[in-house]
């Protein structure tokens, strides 16, 4: 792919091959801390939908590498092809010395090639990657209750639940995925990444629920797991509680409370505007983790034209964008939105300016014009500008609830 050279040695960057499996391995061990572990047998840095970037010194050591995953997040009721970053680690020796700029920028370049109009990753510090474009959005977050709380929830007495069955997989999948259309950041969960079939996600949990309305159809299900023991250090763990209807969202919750005798705390992953949150007060519950995730938009007028936007704005403004890493965003823009589409046009006054942190923070609708001025990533435009970009993006608070 090419190749860097500072004051002493110089750096091959290329895609990882089946020789480097073992060093690319042993790196990442390292860094994330399973060396004690064995390389399982067979195991490879890339897989269908994962692309690894490593750099090289002169005597053919893997001293960098991140991974480039094929995803979708759903932003405006449509999805939009990302970059998910994953895997990124320096030999502890060289770092500071620019080598993790080397292969993210470098992996920019291929994940715009490949399609990719935005990039998201988990970031343990957010410094490095904000000297790249990439801006904090939003949050996994995991909030503990005493399951008693959810006890006092009322279930509805139309609802039935039950244990789920292979059968009932895609009707799961499609729940997901209408609450997650509606969602501003949430993973599509199809394509390479997930291939796994019915059999395999109910296999995740200890156990699936089901809400069935009166007529039949399944309108909600949790996906929990049942820690050990059964004093007061039991806890109920739960990834996903989604309901299509008030009713099944109160009846996964009360069933969730029935485990209180032994399983005191129950931890539920929620989003900031989870329709869970207005059966629960937020004074009962308290925030168990936090994981931080962030945004880079990779190809500036690709990214606008994927999301969706409002039908009911229509609208211009003319930006300037800046981007050192990312040199194809660089220029005069003129952004046009009619009735739901919206295009960025090459052209206009460039009146505004946006930094690459700021076209994130605005394209996700995490930050207000006001916002991005106050911290210095908006300049320009007048009051009307900033209106209309605040109006553009404003939709749910940026939610993904799925780690990588």
């Amino acid at each position: 792919m090419g190749g860097w050279q500072d004051d002493r040695v110089t750096f091959d960057v290329r895609a990882l091959t089946a020789q480097d499996q073992k060093q690319a391995w042993d790196l990442g061990s390292l860094a994330f801390g399973y060396h004690d572990r064995p390389m399982p047998e067979g195991w490879v840095s890339d897989s269908p939908g994962r692309y690894t970037l490593g750099a090289f010194d002169e005597g053919g050591r893997l001293v960098a590498k991140a991974v480039d995953r094929v995803q979708e997040q759903w932003f405006g009721g449509r999805l939009v092809p990302t970059s998910g970053v994953a895997g990124v680690v320096t030999a502890p020796e060289l770092r500071g010395r620019g080598l993790g700029r080397l292969v993210l920028t470098g992996l920019l370049a291929y994940a715009r090639e490949r399609g990719a109009v935005i990039s998201t990753l988990f970031d343990t510090t957010p410094l490095p990657y904000r000297a790249l474009g990439w801006e904090e959005v939003g949050s996994l977050d995991y909030h503990a209750f005493p399951t008693r709380v959810l006890a006092s929830v009322r279930p509805d007495p139309a609802v039935t639940l039950r244990p789920a069955v292979a059968a009932d997989v895609p009707a799961i999948q499609e729940i997901y995925r209408r609450a997650a259309r509606t969602s501003t950041g949430l993973m599509e969960r199809s394509g390479p990444l997930y291939t796994g079939g019915p059999a395999e996600f109910l296999a995740e949990y200890n156990g699936v629920t089901v809400a069935v309305s009166a007529s039949g159809a399944v309108e909600g299900y949790a996906s929990w797991d049942r820690g050990p023991g059964y004093d007061s250090d039991g806890k109920l763990t739960v990834d996903d509680l989604i309901g299509l209807t008030s009713g099944a969202t109160a009846t996964l919750l009360a069933m969730l409370g029935g485990w209180a005798s032994v399983a005191p705390t129950t931890i539920i992953r929620l989003g900031a505007a989870d329709p869970a949150r207005s059966l629960l007060a937020k004074v009962d519950g308290k925030v168990e983790s936090s994981q931080p995730w962030m945004l880079r938009v990779v190809d500036a007028p690709g990214a606008v034209a994927a999301r969706g936007w409002s039908r009911y704005i229509s609208g211009e403004a003319d930006l300037e964008l800046v981007d050192a890493e990312c040199p194809w965003n660089v220029g005069a823009y003129r952004l046009v939105l009619d009735k739901g589409e919206a295009r960025l046009e090459p052209g206009g006054t460039g009146a505004a300016r946006l930094t690459p942190r700021g076209l994130a923070a605005w394209y996700a609708g995490a930050a207000t014009p006001d916002q991005l001025r106050r911290s210095g990533h908006l300049t320009g435009g007048t009051p009307d500008t900033d209106a209309f970009l605040q109006t553009a993006t404003a939709g749910p608070i940026p939610t993904l609830h799925d780690y990588f």
